[in-house]
């Protein structure tokens, strides 16, 4: 019993702005037949499930590879007025299903599921991740990404229908401001 006390105190601030649910993870189709190269370049965040970690507006995530084999993969926010960068790996943890990657931004913690559902390479791409708890709950993780700031409705909405097709519960999710990212926003000394 004290080791779920435990468990409980230690997981609970983690999973305040995630979205947890009961059981384990879903298991969603992926992008079949997925091109790893066609998909690196620069990606812009457009919606998202609340994560703890992203509290900033133009949010972004650029992908490269390094010659190792692995991914360079850099992601960004602006947070009070300062540009936040990140860098970390990418890995394909299954060649034979090479659309689900795994990334950690850490050399000390595990990598995690980052499983492209969805893309068409130069519009809008479908990202989904789950961590299990014990097999009793899920922390889920979704982005719909696209190669510009901006999508239309209509494209965002039929988004949200491919992940709950998955069993992927996005009712939470969230618009990433993408306004007023230029540098010149950014630095208003550059004028």
């Amino acid at each position: 019993m004290k080791l779920f006390w435990a468990l409980t105190a230690f997981i609970l601030p983690l999973v305040r702005a995630q979205v947890p649910h009961w059981g384990p993870c879903p298991e969603p189709d992926v992008q079949p037949a997925f091109n790893l190269k066609q998909f690196m370049g620069r990606w812009f965040e457009i919606a998202r499930l609340p994560t703890q970690f992203e509290r900033g507006r133009c949010i972004e995530t650029n992908f490269t590879f390094r010659g190792d084999k692995s991914i360079r993969v850099v992601s960004s926010e602006i947070l009070k007025g300062e540009v936040r960068k990140i860098e970390g790996t990418g890995v394909i943890e299954d060649l034979k299903n090479p659309a689900k990657l795994g990334i950690s931004y850490s050399y000390v913690l595990p990598f995690s599921p980052y499983w492209i559902l969805s893309t068409d390479y130069v519009n809008t791409a479908l990202v989904y991740s789950c961590t299990d708890i014990l097999r009793l709950f899920h922390l889920d993780f979704a982005w719909i990404l696209s190669r510009t700031r901006n999508l239309p409705q209509s494209t965002i909405d039929s988004a949200k229908e491919t992940f709950a097709d998955n069993s992927i519960d996005v009712i939470r999710m969230i618009d990433t401001k993408q306004q007023g990212c230029d540098k010149d926003a950014l630095n208003p000394k550059l004028k």
